[in-house]
């Protein structure tokens, strides 16, 4: 499938429905497949780190998590379908994992975070199968590969953060025989309860982060990454227009 570049990140052009259509072709394929789901801050981390802009662009789907992408392509005249937020992805993909059977392993956040997530996703999912879990605080790849593998599981949410989780997913796609591995970042907290979404409203008016922003003040320092994203692609636009004239 024809990638669409925004600032050097190749984004599937795809809808939610189709971004889950894609991740059940994954899970019926025998072979591991990663799913990334960058918004601005991990894109301007992609340009500022050529390692980081590899591992985003050698998975196997890449869906654009974030309006700052969206608005991204947009001024670059390359727009893309909708926003397809990774958590969005990672629940409608739980009741994938329940109809046909399939296990779950949940790997990331604090100790005790992952139990959390799965009883919750246990709560809403009665059939889903959690293959088992493990926190993001280990050193040693190896025994946490072993446990995965030996649950079983077909599916793994991947939470270490970005670029971290991006770059494990890549490094161990070829050691797990897992078929399908999601990096979602905080997914597992909010699964938990211990971080909360924004209202409905924010999302719908793209300002989730804002309401993200007023919540974890602390956080202006990687808020202002999407400013500084958004100017230089006005910059990068400004430059490509010049060029063709």
């Amino acid at each position: 499938m024809e990638r669409t570049d925004v600032r050097g990140v190749r984004f599937d052009n795809v809808t939610m429905d189709e971004a889950l259509d894609r991740c059940r072709g994954f899970l019926k394929e025998n072979k591991n497949h990663y799913v990334v789901t960058p918004n601005a801050e991990i894109v301007q981390a992609c340009i500022e780190d050529e390692e980081v802009g590899r591992v985003v662009n050698s998975a196997d789907l890449v869906i654009p998590d974030g309006i700052g992408v969206i608005y991204a392509a947009r001024i670059l005249g390359r727009p893309l379908k909708e926003k397809v937020a990774g958590v969005d992805l990672g629940t409608r993909l739980l009741g994938v994992l329940e109809k046909e059977g399939l296990g779950l392993f949940l790997l990331g956040s604090k100790p005790g975070v992952a139990e959390r997530a799965a009883q919750e996703m246990k709560r809403r999912h009665p059939d889903l199968i959690i293959s088992g879990v493990g926190d993001g605080y280990f050193k040693d790849d190896g025994p946490v590969i072993e446990r995965i593998n030996e649950s079983g599981a077909a599916a793994l949410f991947v939470c270490l953060g970005a670029p971290k989780q991006e770059k494990w997913m890549e490094k161990n796609r070829g050691r797990l025989n897992t078929r399908l591995m999601l990096g979602l970042g905080g997914v597992l907290d909010v699964f938990a309860g211990d971080a909360k979404r924004a209202p409905d409203i924010f999302i719908k008016l793209g300002l989730e982060w804002f309401y993200r922003l007023i919540k974890e003040p602390y956080r202006i320092g990687r808020m202002m990454k999407l400013p500084k994203f958004l100017i230089g692609t006005v910059f990068a636009k400004g430059e490509k227009t010049n060029e063709q004239a």
